[in-house]
């Protein structure tokens, strides 16, 4: 063998990416692995639009059956993106007995299952660094890294363009729309951000997470997700006062029974290290029995950084390739006759403390009764603080409780926003502390 061949489906900005590395760091990864991983083929609907990169026109072809029935091709790289035709393209490679890398976060939350099972079942290998958390290998690090460990809790600031906009938010006091405007100028937002601002990008990472972690197999529809839309620069300043930050955060921890899965606006420590991580940065909180608590920071996307981590994908399956095996880690970690169904905890039955805004008519007694309704429910106040007029007759209310229990919580906004000394809907963020956890 001189040489492992690869195909490469996909030319946008990631594929671009991962050309570009192979073509400037080629001789530094063939020294690491001891022959040259040559790109045999790069497939791609346009294939004449100028990606500021040279590129031999004999490798570029339109037809991915060109990429899908060469022998010659050991493995192949998905980066189109989307379900389908990249779950076909998947398969169809894994049928023809070729190891796949994937940076497709969407595809593996939604499909994982059929996928994995199906490179099982064929002995190939499937990388899927560059899914989560760009060019940081939290991956690998689940798969390996951390193996001996119980993974307790895991925070994920997972999506690089809500953490922006809560960025711009917090330090320059902008509006949601203000500072996604912003986002997508810069090109850190898409045209339609809704997977990102909605949390579902997040939501999609943390299924492949929590499935490493725990060797479960979690359906998308389980994961609990809220997004940042809601947000405003009142309750970035508010919870500054109070000590906190607000990040759209992924979430997961167990206790030995069923596990809690959920994405959406938290409140976090202001000191805490999570809460140092801005701009369209990604980071990931693993506290796990043994190793205690860690912390992996870097950039969550990008041409380069998720370049990097498709390419440190197709390494570790050429250096099995080298030495005549496959699958030497499981693929999801866990050996398949182990891997289970998740029994995700119903989010009605999570508890946290809460941060609440209130907006009610400036009267005397619209404390004690929005009080006697939490105290009913189980819920006990541990701060309240009263703000100046939103209007001639309006003030806030903005209140910290003790732990409470999401089900509660929701039966006792629904009897407060009733009442008639309630001017508008309140808000609530739930509010975790790391630290409590060994953070």
């Amino acid at each position: 063998m001189d040489r492992i061949n690869i195909g490469l489906i996909g030319l946008g900005t990631v594929g671009t990416g991962l050309v570009k590395i192979l073509q400037e760091n080629g001789k530094l990864l063939e020294k690491r692995l001891g022959l040259p991983m040559v790109l045999k083929r790069i497939a791609d609907q346009d294939i004449t639009r100028d990606r500021g990169i040279k590129i031999n026109p004999a490798l570029l072809t339109i037809r991915v059956s060109d990429i899908l029935d060469d022998p010659e091709v050991s493995i192949v790289v998905e980066l189109i993106g989307g379900l389908e035709p990249a779950r076909t393209f998947i398969l169809q490679a894994i049928e023809r007995g070729k190891n796949v890398v994937t940076a497709n976060k969407a595809l593996l939350a939604v499909h994982g299952g059929e996928i994995f099972k199906a490179a099982d079942e064929a002995g190939v290998d499937i990388g899927f660094e560059g899914s989560v958390g760009g060019g940081i290998p939290i991956i690998r690090s689940l798969k390996e890294g951390l193996v001996a460990n119980k993974v307790q809790v895991l925070f994920g600031i997972l999506n690089g363009t809500s953490n922006y906009i809560l960025t711009e938010m917090t330090q320059k006091g902008l509006k949601f729309s203000e500072a996604l405007k912003k986002a997508q100028e810069l090109g850190i937002a898409e045209a339609d951000p809704t997977l990102d601002v909605g949390g579902m990008d997040a939501a999609h990472k943390l299924c492949i997470l929590i499935s490493l972690a725990h060797g479960i197999q979690v359906h998308l529809e389980d994961i609990y997700t809220e997004g940042i839309t809601g947000i405003t620069p009142m309750d970035i300043a508010y919870a500054k006062e109070l000590g906190y930050q607000i990040k759209l955060l992924a979430i997961a921890k167990s206790e030995g029974g069923p596990i809690e899965a959920r994405v959406h606006p938290t409140l976090l420590p202001a000191d805490h290290l999570l809460s140092t991580v801005g701009g369209p940065f990604n980071a990931i909180f693993v506290k796990g029995d043994a190793v205690g608590s860690t912390l992996f920071y870097g950039a969550g996307a990008g041409m380069m950084p998720t370049g990097s981590a498709v390419v440190s994908d197709l390494v570790d399956i050429c250096r099995n390739i080298r030495k005549g095996v496959n699958r030497r880690v499981p693929l999801l970690s866990y050996q398949r006759e182990h891997l289970q169904e998740a029994e995700i905890k119903p989010m009605q039955d999570i508890s946290a403390p809460y941060y609440l805004r209130f907006t009610v008519v400036d009267k005397p007694g619209v404390l004690s009764r929005i009080s006697g309704i939490l105290g009913d429910l189980d819920i006990s106040i541990l701060s309240v603080i009263q703000k100046g007029r939103k209007s001639e007759r309006a003030v806030f209310i903005y209140m910290v409780t003790h732990e409470a229990r999401e089900k509660n919580m929701r039966k006792a906004l629904q009897v407060i926003d009733q009442l008639p000394v309630i001017v508008d809907q309140t808000v609530f963020i739930r509010i975790e502390d790391p630290s409590n956890l060994g953070g």
